[in-house]
């Protein structure tokens, strides 16, 4: 005669074949970048960031190009214009239901200008995403009704103490036009006379003239050292080992670095342009005209001697700091996947 089996058995055995069935209840969610870890650029940290606060609520994957699977409820993808193939395709499947575009900085101040595929892309988004406040400006009253400000979060760092002898000035951003590291090697020169003032720059040389110019102002100008690209780890140890970090760019959706230095207690010295003045605030003492290494130069000069200065870009990144929670950003997430959620079963 057959037994039958023991109760914590079968509980078992039921709690055991219920776990497939909770998994599959969960909706699927699809990441779209076009720069994966080898690229080690914001957009990736975006990416895997997005992953991370998302996976205790929905199955996640991350890729550069949608491969069309049937199972995927929603697509996100970052970046209009490198993204569109995988926009394109999942609309022509799903129509609008499930897709999210978020903006980058050549989006907004660049490629929906003037460039057909983006523009098609916001078309095609259910939902837009701009990752600072500044970013609605740029789009037209359609476009920016369906749009959510959401900026991005990082980890707090402990702020380190700074040696008194010198500013340790660094700037973080692979060498592209976009991020107009000209400015910072024209700034470099004419602080080649102030002893205590040292500039570490950090990035990949995806520009070869702009990496020989690099390589020109770090011999010309001994004070300016240019470390090439870096970890992720290694590159936030390097802006809390900071006083102060520069950022020098033409366009930007919203830097990473920012946020990452004014939430390890480093104040920020920043281009005048909506995507660091959304993440700032736009009376931050702390901006220079775009492209004017002068005021750069100047502004260093001043962070380095006037003390008052120098705590008052302290108080005012640490008045910011807060708005890059991960709790914060994590719960912007979630609303905006479950909006979409929600209008894929409406008729």
């Amino acid at each position: 005669m057959n037994q039958a089996p023991h109760p914590k058995l079968l509980s078992k055995k039921l709690l055991k074949s219920e776990v497939p069935n909770a998994q599959a209840a969960k909706p699927t969610l699809v990441i779209v970048s076009p720069a994966l870890a080898s690229a080690n650029n914001g957009n990736w940290q975006t990416a895997k960031r997005y992953r991370q606060l998302l996976s205790a609520h929905f199955r996640v994957r991350l890729v550069s190009e949608w491969d069309g699977a049937n199972s995927d409820d929603v697509l996100i993808a970052l970046h209009a214009r490198r993204s569109f193939p995988s926009i394109a395709a999942w609309h022509a499947v799903h129509g609008a239901k499930g897709l999210v575009v978020v903006l980058t900085g050549t989006d907004l101040y660049r490629d929906i200008q003037h460039d057909s595929q983006a523009q098609q892309s916001l078309e095609f988004a259910a939902r837009l995403v701009v990752l600072q406040p500044m970013g609605l400006d740029e789009l037209s009253a359609p476009f920016k009704a369906k749009t959510s400000v959401l900026l991005q979060s990082t980890t707090p760092r402990v702020t380190l103490p700074k040696t008194k002898r010198c500013i340790r000035v660094v700037m973080v951003g692979h060498l592209r036009e976009e991020k107009s590291p000209r400015t910072l090697f024209e700034a470099a020169a004419l602080l080649a006379q102030q002893h205590d003032i040292h500039i570490q720059h950090i990035g990949a040389e995806h520009d070869q003239v702009l990496a020989n110019m690099a390589h020109q102002t770090a011999a010309l100008c001994p004070h300016y050292q240019f470390t090439g690209a870096l970890t992720y780890p290694e590159t936030r140890r390097q802006i809390q080992r900071s006083h102060v970090l520069v950022h020098t760019s033409v366009m930007e959706g919203g830097a990473h670095v920012i946020m990452e230095a004014v939430c390890s207690g480093v104040p920020v010295i920043a281009s005048r342009i909506p995507g660091n003045m959304g993440m700032l605030g736009e009376d931050y003492a702390g901006l220079f005209p775009v492209g004017d290494a002068k005021a750069l130069a100047d502004m260093l000069i001043r962070f380095r001697h006037d003390a008052t200065f120098e705590q008052l870009l302290k108080k005012q990144c640490a008045l910011r700091a807060p708005l890059f929670s991960a709790e914060h950003e994590r719960k912007g997430l979630l609303t905006i996947v479950q909006s979409v959620l929600s209008a894929r079963h409406l008729p």
